[in-house]
């Protein structure tokens, strides 16, 4: 399993209908709007870093509202 947690960026004053939409996806485990830098951090996972690399850009990526995301993926983790 491969896991990342997402930076998402938003489309001024969209954050509350784009992470509604987020938490539909699949493989998105979680989703919040937060303050500061970001307006969501979303936590995703995937069997396999083909199909974390299909969430992230086809999934996330493609929400109406989402201007940039920032993905750090994990490397040590339970």
């Amino acid at each position: 399993m491969v896991a990342a947690y997402e930076f998402i960026n938003c489309d001024a004053g969209k954050a509350e209908l784009v992470v509604r939409v987020l938490r539909k996806i699949k493989g998105l485990k979680q989703a919040h709007v937060v303050t500061g830098l970001h307006d969501i951090i979303a936590y995703v996972e995937a069997p396999t870093m083909k199909d974390l690399t299909k969430l992230i850009i086809s999934k996330i990526q493609g929400t109406k509202g989402v201007g940039r995301t920032v993905t750090c993926i994990v490397v040590n983790g339970n």
